[in-house]
């Protein structure tokens, strides 16, 4: 009996030992499984953050992954502009409404700058401790233990991984800065992916919209509503507030712009009178994309530059080159967004030469047709002379040589009416025939011709009817411009006189340049010129004519017609004239 109670303390030594030894066990199985599990997450986080191709949702993914990932209770990531600082801040854990309440993101001053002056991970129990910390803003959560890692895009840091508050109190330990190091090593990979698909996205969208407006010039759409679509192109992609297109002439002067977005109104339209203290003048003398970070204050902008108030980041490109200038575009967004780099704008410079080398061919393309127009006219021209005027000529002659032989004088009669009106169509393919063979320059003032038309069919809705219209001579050649300004001048008061006063349903004008005298007639079936009336208007163009050398005269029309018949005629002057 005594021996077995002395056994049983030296029984009970190996048990405690061997209960020691399964509780220190247990606990590696447990930190093997808890290592196991944070692996798994790991593998898990960067799978998830690499299946993402569009930025913003990868960048959102990587910061949720890295805060499950150490179980902290805030996280942000801030990408680093090129100044330098916090181009973009994305906070997780604050709600909206305490983040308004802090109001504006930061900017990288502080610890969160120290990241960016010293790329490497760091570690803190009390982030408050360190020499760069200068505290937080009212509203701002208290927040105690930091672990910041930077991201590395290649050899550039992109950004940097923001971790405060580990749960239940604890610090950052160096395990936690491994996995969020090893995240970032994939972050790093998966931006730069994100990037090139933007990028390649982008282009694709540039190249898509150069090639629509390519193929809308040169289908022979109006120039100016396809620069307005280029325009809204423009804004979409770039994802700009405003687009601006200044016009360039061939000796680099500003002569117009068109405008699509956000205030438009104050730049459409616009002909400044000189490219000095423009943007686009400075982009002309740069000859080169350049961007520009606040538009709204830039001081090389001094000709109107209330123009620019209210917007911020702004981008500009030459389109055509020093030789073949078309113009300058010119993109901006309003005050506090983004500025425009990378992805954004790397197309831009090759957009801009697509739609410099399309408003060229359409340029080409416009001067081909005009040529061929021209050349149409010719061989219409010729063959009226060569064929038509010899083939009246011809019958006019065989007419006149047959008149002998008719014997009944009304028979007789009719065929000196034909032959006249033979040699009156003569005159007229004539003068049409000069008409086609006269190749102003384009841009010259329009022929009177082209005048007398328009001064017709301008006083058609007055009057109620089109009134007919004869022309003869060589009206556009043999006319002086000064003539041919007074011309004008009495078509329009002697149209409005007919729509006043006349009652007419219907009218005539004719224009006549012959043996040098040109004569303007109206004539109306209207209610007849009223004995002794002499208005004003009679006055003016009776005036007009004894200026020029020459007369008026108004009479009543001959029954049953009646109405009135005015004649202006004014002796033009000698040395002038042509034939087909």
């Amino acid at each position: 009996m005594g021996g077995d109670g002395r056994e049983a303390p030296r029984a009970r030594l190996p048990r405690l030992r061997l209960d020691e030894l399964l509780d220190e066990l247990q606990g590696r199985i447990d930190e093997a499984r808890g290592t196991r599990d944070r692996l798994n997450g790991l593998l898990e986080a960067v799978m998830s953050v690499g299946k993402e191709l569009a930025l913003p949702q990868v960048l959102r993914g990587i910061i949720e992954a890295a805060v499950v990932l150490v179980d902290a209770e805030y996280g942000a990531l801030g990408v680093i502009g090129d100044d330098q600082k916090l181009a973009e801040f994305l906070p997780i854990g604050i709600s909206d409404e305490v983040r308004e309440q802090i109001g504006g993101l930061p900017s990288g001053h502080g610890l969160l700058g120290e990241l960016i002056r010293h790329p490497e991970p760091l570690r803190l129990a009390e982030l408050s401790a360190h020499p760069t910390s200068y505290g937080f803003p009212p509203h701002h959560p208290p927040m105690h233990s930091f672990l910041g890692v930077p991201i590395r895009v290649r050899e550039e840091v992109f950004g940097n991984l923001y971790l405060t508050e580990k749960r239940g109190g604890a610090d950052f330990d160096a395990e936690d800065e491994a996995v969020v190091s090893t995240l970032a090593v994939a972050a790093g990979i998966a931006i730069e992916n994100a990037r090139l698909y933007e990028e390649g996205r982008l282009r694709e969208r540039w190249l898509a919209a150069s090639s629509d407006f390519t193929s809308a010039l040169l289908s022979g759409s109006a120039e100016s509503e396809v620069l307005e679509g280029m325009l809204a192109r423009a804004v979409d992609i770039a994802g700009a507030d405003l687009c601006v297109f200044h016009l360039v002439e061939p000796d680099g002067e500003l002569s117009g712009s068109l405008a699509h977005g956000e205030r438009a109104g104050a730049h459409r339209g616009l002909v400044l009178p000189t490219t000095r203290g423009t943007l686009a003048g400075a982009t002309l003398a740069a000859d080169a994309l350049i961007t520009v970070p606040d538009v709204g204050n830039d001081p090389r902008i001094t000709v109107r530059p209330e123009r620019w108030e209210g917007f911020g980041p702004a981008v500009a490109v030459v389109v055509g080159t020093k030789e073949k200038l078309s113009g300058v575009l010119i993109l901006a967004r309003l005050q506090g967004g983004p500025p425009f780099a990378g992805p954004e704008i790397v197309s831009l410079p090759g957009f801009a030469g697509h739609a410099a080398l399309a408003l060229e061919l359409a340029e080409r393309r416009r001067a081909a047709e005009q040529v061929s127009l021209l050349e149409d006219r010719d061989r219409i021209a010729r063959d009226l002379h060569d064929l038509a005027i010899q083939r009246l000529f011809a019958t006019g002659m065989t007419l006149q040589s047959a008149r002998p032989f008719v014997e009944h004088p009304e028979a007789a009669e009719r065929l000196g009416r034909a032959i006249d009106d033979l040699d009156t169509t003569i005159k007229i393919i004539r003068s049409t025939i000069f008409g086609l063979r006269e190749h102003g320059p384009t841009g010259d003032a329009p022929k009177l011709r082209t005048r007398v038309v328009q001064a017709v069919d301008t006083a058609a809705p007055t009057l109620g009817f089109t009134p007919a219209l004869r022309m003869e001579g060589l009206i556009d050649t043999d006319v002086p411009q000064d003539v041919a300004d007074q011309v004008i001048a009495v078509i329009v008061e002697a149209l409005s006189n007919i729509a006043r006063h006349a009652a007419a349903k219907g009218a005539e004008v004719s224009v006549v340049a012959e043996d040098g005298v040109l004569t303007v007639t109206a004539t109306d079936d209207g209610t007849g010129l009223p004995e002794g009336a002499r208005g004003s208007g009679l006055r003016n163009l009776t005036e007009r004519a004894e200026r020029l050398g020459g007369t008026l005269s108004v009479e009543r029309g001959p029954a049953p017609r009646g109405g009135t018949v005015l004649e202006w005629r004014v002796p033009l002057p000698t040395g002038r004239g042509g034939g087909a």
